[in-house]
């Protein structure tokens, strides 16, 4: 059985690796990332020790930002995120505390999302205004699946994430083909890749099963190539501005979003 003890001391060896390796290399760019991995893996691995209050907290806090850089792409304004970060956050606790009455949370969200331009009578934009928030609603909601997995959906993060590193080095080493005209700079021959790192994280962590390797050789490329559609439709590069070496969270955590659905599917 997977556990954040039994995950700890990996997360701990590679955060240690990853700067010496950063060290050596010399690049500006590659130490300021790493210095937002020094701070963020602790705080995440502590959330998820403390087991599901401390995940659902991460979940909500993690929510709500990527509500405010979702809403900053699609232009939406101060009423329409606030709806939306109330509706991410109230599926994220009703999982936690009601796991029951989750449709319905999702249901009254898609609601509330729904009155707000119909009650400022919006006939020019109430109809973006509502696709985009039911598209945020499905898309950032899927983080409540951080409370039921918990150490499961650590280990998927890692994975993930060493995946989409190693997609980015190997595609731009290899080439070959593009991946998609969605991101112009991605190549089948990184994903591939990433999906085999990724694959072998599982591997060593215990975590390997036909469901997590779905998710991270198919659900991560896939969140990946989601985001840059909603980026290129808003034509920005980064979905923020803030967060050092990887623009905004949304550009963080784009691939776990999908592999947490698809995780969630296929279990």
């Amino acid at each position: 059985m997977i556990t954040v003890a039994s995950l700890a001391p990996y997360l701990g060896g590679a955060l240690a690796l990853g700067g010496v390796a950063v060290a050596v290399s010399g690049r500006r760019e590659l130490m300021v990332r790493w210095c937002a991995w020094a701070v963020g893996v602790p705080l995440v691995t502590g959330a998820f020790w403390w087991g599901e209050p401390g995940t659902a907290a991460l979940a909500v806090v993690v929510g709500v930002i990527a509500v405010l850089e979702f809403g900053g792409l699609m232009l939406l304004g101060p009423v329409d995120r606030a709806v939306l970060a109330a509706a991410v956050a109230g599926v994220v606790l009703t999982t936690w505390l009601a796991p029951g009455e989750v449709l319905r949370a999702l249901a009254v969200g898609a609601l509330a999302l729904a009155a707000v331009p119909l009650v400022t009578g919006d006939a020019d934009q109430g109809l973006r205004r509502l696709g985009a928030g039911l598209l945020g609603l499905a898309w950032l909601s899927v983080l409540a699946a951080l409370v039921p997995l918990g150490a499961s959906a650590l280990a998927l993060f890692v994975a993930v994430s060493v995946a989409d590193i190693t997609a980015y080095f190997a595609g731009r080493r290899l080439g070959g083909p593009r991946l998609s005209l969605l991101s112009p700079a991605k190549r089948w021959s990184g994903t591939l890749a990433g999906a085999a790192a990724g694959l072998g994280v599982l591997a060593v962590l215990s975590a390997l099963s036909p469901p997590m390797a779905v998710a991270v050789a198919v659900g991560g490329p896939a969140g990946d190539l989601l985001e840059s559609m909603i980026k290129r439709g808003a034509q920005v590069k980064d979905a923020g501005h803030w967060l050092p070496g990887s623009g905004g969270l949304l550009d963080r955590i784009d691939s776990l979003l999908v592999a947490l659905a698809v995780l969630l599917v296929l279990s």
